[in-house]
């Protein structure tokens, strides 16, 4: 018996591959999350419709759902989860978030900053230095 013969080749997969399965299988997983990302739709539209909501937690709400079916799209549509062989996939999705996030806030710090400088009342004299 080689060593060639030990040689399973339906074993053998690199990272990142995923092991063979069937159409039905993708077919289900695409549903369950076409079904997902459905309720989540009109869940957001009862939400703003229906009077069963406080008017100021009305926002809130949609942000709760949006940021549901950002997870449905992650790990139904695009694959996204934690197993070794994602780890990429997972680190670039992080980082992505850090750089919006640090792009959001510093964009909200610098106008809270202006917004504030805006509003002191300048003396006359400078004014009229600047007239000149």
């Amino acid at each position: 018996m080689s060593q060639a013969d030990d040689y399973d080749h339906g074993r053998d997969l690199a990272p990142g591959d995923e092991p063979e399965e069937s159409a039905g299988h993708w077919v289900r997983n695409y549903l369950i999350g076409l079904g997902f990302a459905s309720v989540l739709t009109a869940a957001s539209f009862w939400a703003v419709g229906a009077q069963l909501i406080w008017g100021p937690a009305i926002p809130v709400a949609i942000i709760v759902l949006a940021i549901a079916q950002m997870g449905v799209h992650l790990v139904f549509f695009l694959h996204v989860t934690t197993g070794p062989d994602n780890t990429n996939n997972v680190l670039a999705l992080a980082f992505g978030l850090l750089v919006v996030f640090l792009l959001i806030a510093g964009s909200v710090w610098i106008m809270g900053h202006l917004n504030q400088r805006m509003m002191q009342p300048m003396p006359m004299s400078q004014m009229l230095d600047m007239q000149r």
